[in-house]
């Protein structure tokens, strides 16, 4: 049960009189009852309030719910006054209460600002300490923004005309007990039944607090009401704040599983070296001599030579068999895309950053673009293909081009790498899905309104480097623990 239920389910219990033990001695409502009249009556004579229209007697249908013996279903119009006004000199200063002034949910706490009294009189709602506010447009109204005024300036204010006030007759009802009910889900869900005007600006009918339906019990057992509530509702806070860092660490813990376990990966910590596998070193030598090979045959460009790593560099012990390496030393090319504008139609597809979705091309989604027969070669995709978003909000995100269902080239905000079939693409894929590849990235991040990294920091990230088979097993060992993270979300 969530704090929210288990508030609900309290505050309606004492709805309902099961929360506290009925006392013959404490008497019944009906006595109450005609104790508030007896006392309207008496004030409407002194004119001290309206003589008001009388409401329609009680349906047996309308009746929502049994109460005790003792209690009585009354209208909450025969035992309260709505909305008073105050008589004051307009120099008095005053206490002003805006909406955003009143807390919402199951406190019963507002803070005012300090007016004078002829600045605010008009146009606005009045109040004085002790009687109850309810909010009467959504969504406050749902958001239980109902409070008891307390300690004004001078007692006296004014706000926001989107409350609706409501005062006791001489304290024959226990405020915090009518309050309490005005923040039950009975109270709240009929309210909302009522509802009219047009959508965000919906509100309470304006009948509905006089003709609302109020299980009224002695004034004792009001109060022993509220002392329950208010002994149950420390525990309950405590309950809340339990449950909410359980439900923070349920939602944090797939994602921090996930990174704990690509950080094991990038570790040699996730399966175990075997000596027979050879080393990082020999795989490192092996991609070395495959590009200079490719460079003779002029099928690469030989490029600048790449710093050595240094120690301060290494973020972390690797096993002895590995080796760090940069990335463009185990790249045979990294190259940014065709810039072209999108078409209907045209030479061939052009793959934009806004058509890989969830690791996967939206083939459909696609454009076409005109480029020259003699460049396509230059840009068309190839299976293990590595393209890493260069700009915007996406900078950073890659795709394994795992399979090219059409024939495509790739647009200008993408970069594209390519590598020695000595590496297995998977286990790089997942490398660029690490903090230590996006920590790298973050610092090689160029910060402007549309942040843009280049082609040079993905060169220069370090990465550690296993022997080939350690690689395919690593991946394997992913394949099978990520989608367990995946299902915990």
């Amino acid at each position: 049960m969530t704090p929210q239920e288990l508030k609900s389910s309290i505050l309606q219990l004492a709805v309902q009189g099961r929360l506290v033990e009925q006392r013959p001695e404490e008497g019944t409502a009906e006595e109450l009852y005609r104790q508030i009249q007896e006392e309207k009556q008496r004030l409407i004579k002194e004119g001290k309030i309206k003589k008001e229209k009388p409401l329609p007697e009680i349906a047996e249908d309308e009746v929502s719910f049994d109460i005790p013996e003792s209690w009585k279903w009354v209208r909450l119009g025969n035992i309260i006054t709505r909305n008073p006004k105050n008589s004051l000199d307009d120099s008095l200063d005053v206490s002003f209460i805006p909406m955003n002034c009143v807390s919402d949910g199951y406190r019963n706490k507002h803070t005012f600002e300090t007016r004078k009294w002829g600045e605010i009189k008009k146009g606005f709602t009045h109040f004085a300490d002790g009687d109850i506010a309810v909010a009467k447009i959504t969504p406050c109204f749902q958001n239980r923004k109902s409070v008891i005024f307390r300690h004004l300036i001078n007692g006296v204010g004014a706000g926001t005309t989107e409350l609706s006030v409501v005062r006791t007759i001489n304290n024959t009802v226990y405020d915090e007990f009518l309050l309490w009910f005005f923040k039950s889900d009975y109270f709240i869900l009929n309210g909302v039944k009522s509802f009219s005007g047009t959508a965000g600006q919906q509100r309470i009918d304006k009948n509905y607090m006089t003709s609302c339906l109020f299980p009224l019990p002695p004034l004792a057992e009001q109060k022993r009401i509220v002392a329950k509530i208010e002994e149950l509702m420390p525990y309950i806070d405590r309950y809340e704040k339990a449950w909410n860092k359980l439900e923070d660490f349920n939602k944090r813990f797939p994602n921090d599983m996930q990174k704990s376990v690509l950080q094991m990966a990038i570790q040699g910590k996730l399966v175990e070296q075997r000596p027979e596998e050879g080393t990082g070193e020999e795989l490192y030598n092996q991609i070395q001599a495959e590009k200079q090979s490719l460079i003779k045959e002029g099928k690469i460009k030989k490029e600048k030579p790449l710093p050595e790593i240094s120690e301060d560099e290494i973020p972390f012990d690797i096993p002895e068999s590995w080796r760090w390496v940069r990335w463009g030393t185990i790249a045979k090319s990294i190259q940014y895309g065709y810039n072209a504008p999108a078409l209907l139609s045209g030479t061939i597809k052009m793959v934009r950053i806004s058509d890989i979705q969830n690791g996967q091309v939206v083939w459909d989604s696609v454009p076409y673009c005109e480029i020259q027969d003699e460049e396509i070669s230059t840009y068309l995709l190839e299976p293990n293909d590595i393209l890493f978003a260069r700009t915007g909000g996406t900078v950073g995100k890659s795709y394994l081009v795992s399979t090219v269902l059409e024939k495509a080239i790739y647009a200008g905000y993408l970069i594209r790498t390519q590598y020695s079939n000595s590496l297995c693409p998977k286990y790089l894929k997942y490398f660029m899905e690490s903090a230590l590849y996006w920590s790298q990235l973050r610092s090689g991040t160029i910060a402007t309104a549309q942040p843009n990294c280049n082609g040079k920091t993905l060169s220069k990230m370090i990465l550690p480097l296993p022997p080939l088979d350690e690689q395919k097993r690593i991946v394997q060992k992913l394949d099978e623990i990520l989608p367990l993270c995946e299902r915990l979300k």
